[in-house]
């Protein structure tokens, strides 16, 4: 770790000044009761947000201005918390202290997948080598899953924050929902031909891979468990697909078990396959790992509305679920409407990556379909998938402007 110059550590400061004033601003208040009306259950003002995970080279990296690798990592952590305040206006809470995290791990199996990324600066896509082509030949490979906790470095990232500015901000420990996904870690190893057809050629192989990389799981949950590593997943701590863990059920304080903690699954390798096949090969093993949770959020990108009804509602501590365009929204609408659960939107993101100016019209039309699908569930909104804003941050504000708008006109509690 590279020492932190002056310079560097002014920066610092100053941004941690700045997360301090947000995280007490008026603005941040009115905020914080969006997302305690959720976490109560009530349905008044849905959130909005504009998530920015694909395209941080236009809205973190012209920004950072440490020279130190260590302090950009740190700057980077900053500016992150305030993107959505400061450039989009947009509903994400700012926390009134800087979290650090167990440096925690677990890998469901034991090899390394190979994947080829697509060349070009900013290019995001990939294609999967297969490591493992035939299930049969080649499932030792799969094998000597693993976890574990590295003490040492998360000491040293907690004394460093205490050290730049934790009289300014406090360091606080957090964690995010607990990991359990299979099939995305298991088809980047195999890749998408060749695992589904081992559910055709290898039907017993598969559910014994399912039920090993389960058993890991839940030794990891053991894990963590003994080794006094779990933390309060409440407020402001993340939740996976880029949410938050505002809620009124889990404790806040004396955390000992894992079914006092968010947890999250998904499975949008399988969304092609039949309802059926999926109770089959997925369904028994993520039921295992729910029943470790205190609540669950559920779904990346894939269709949930077909395998609700037989599957996904089964699961009483469900609290969030994913709904991508990829779904019937009106259909997965019936069934969250006046229920526990988060109708999580993430709409498509075209409107706002399309070149040119934003197609307003078309825009709000969409969202009308959004928001009477939503109307009577809680909800949450949130833009994911989106890869560029051409580096307009006003195009991004704008589109927030309009979500909030629709929201105010087509969404009914």
């Amino acid at each position: 770790m590279d020492s932190i110059t002056q310079h560097d550590r002014l920066i610092l400061r100053s941004l941690a000044q700045k997360q301090v004033e947000y995280a007490h601003s008026p603005q941040n208040e009115r905020i914080l009761k969006k997302w305690d009306a959720l976490a109560h259950e009530r349905r008044e003002t849905p959130t909005v947000r504009l998530l920015f995970s694909n395209f941080t080279h236009e809205v973190i990296t012209p920004r950072l201005q440490c020279e130190g690798e260590t302090a950009r990592k740190v700057e980077w952590t900053l500016l992150s918390t305030l993107v959505g305040r400061e450039l989009f206006d947009d509903d994400t809470p700012i926390s009134p202290s800087f979290e650090v995290h167990w440096d925690t791990w677990v890998s469901p199996f034991g090899t390394q997948p190979q994947i080829t990324r697509a060349s070009g600066k900013h290019a995001m896509g990939f294609h999967i080598d297969p490591v493992v082509e035939d299930l049969k030949e080649d499932f030792s490979m799969l094998e000597g899953g693993n976890f574990g906790v590295n003490r040492q470095k998360t000491l040293e990232r907690t004394a460093l924050a205490e050290d730049l500015f934790g009289d300014i901000l406090p360091v606080r420990m957090a964690m995010g929902s607990l990991p359990g996904c299979i099939t995305n870690p298991l088809v980047s190893l195999m890749g998408m031909e060749n695992y589904y057809c081992a559910m055709y050629d290898y039907p017993d192989l598969l559910h014994q891979v399912m039920d090993m990389a389960t058993k890991i799981y839940e030794n990891y949950y053991d894990f963590l468990e003994k080794e006094k590593l779990l933390v309060p997943t409440c407020g402001i701590s993340p939740v996976s697909q880029e949410s938050f863990a505002f809620n009124s059920e889990l404790p806040e304080h004396n955390v000992t078990k894992t079914t006092q903690c968010w947890g999250f699954l998904e499975s949008q390798e399988t969304t092609a396959v039949s309802p059926e096949t999926f109770g089959e090969f997925v369904f028994p093993y993520q039921d295992r790992l729910v029943k470790r949770f205190g609540l669950l959020s559920y779904g990346c990108c894939e269709r949930v509305d077909a395998i609700w009804p037989d599957y996904l509602s089964k699961w009483k501590n469900l609290r969030k679920l994913s709904v991508s365009p990829f779904n019937k929204e009106p259909q997965v609408g019936e069934y969250l409407r006046g229920t526990q659960v988060v109708y999580y939107s993430k709409p498509r993101a075209e409107f706002v990556t399309n070149p040119g100016p934003m197609d307003e019209e078309a825009l709000r039309k969409y969202f009308k379909g959004v928001c009477e699908a939503a109307s009577g569930c809680l909800f949450e909104m949130a833009q994911r998938e989106v890869g560029t804003i051409f580096g307009d941050y006003q195009r991004g504000r704008r589109y927030v402007e309009i979500a909030r708008e629709c929201i105010d006109q087509y969404w009914k509690p």
